[in-house]
């Protein structure tokens, strides 16, 4: 298994970025696609709308959004797919555009990724 990281879509490319992937729904507000220099975009495993409306970055919500975005991912098939990326890659990161680097759901998917890899 390859080594999995986050990283905000708007930093700088950077040679151990390996093969990069946005995991959000929606694409980062001002970035072109070509500064983007995606790998792959997997929109299907980022929280629902539902569920991003709800949580609204708001870190007083953190606990309740973390616990309702790890019951959707244990349902969702986009994580296989991950997965399998992850699996034929040394190094892998998953991109997010959200300002607030400790409350996003980038970090969520990483817990959830590192859990299912061991």
């Amino acid at each position: 298994m390859g080594t999995v990281q986050v990283k905000r879509v708007y930093e700088p490319v950077e040679a151990t970025d390996g093969k990069r992937i946005l995991v959000d729904r929606l694409w980062p507000r001002g970035m072109k696609k070509e500064s983007a220099h995606l790998d792959e975009w997997l929109k299907d495993i980022a929280p629902s709308t539902e569920l991003r409306k709800w949580f609204h970055h708001d870190a007083a919500e953190w606990q309740g959004f973390t616990t309702r975005y790890t019951l959707e991912l244990k349902q969702n098939s986009a994580v296989n797919t991950l997965l399998d990326i992850i699996d034929k890659n040394k190094t892998v990161t998953l991109l997010y555009g959200a300002h607030d680097t400790e409350h996003n759901h980038a970090l969520v998917l990483l817990q959830f990724i590192n859990e299912a890899i061991k």
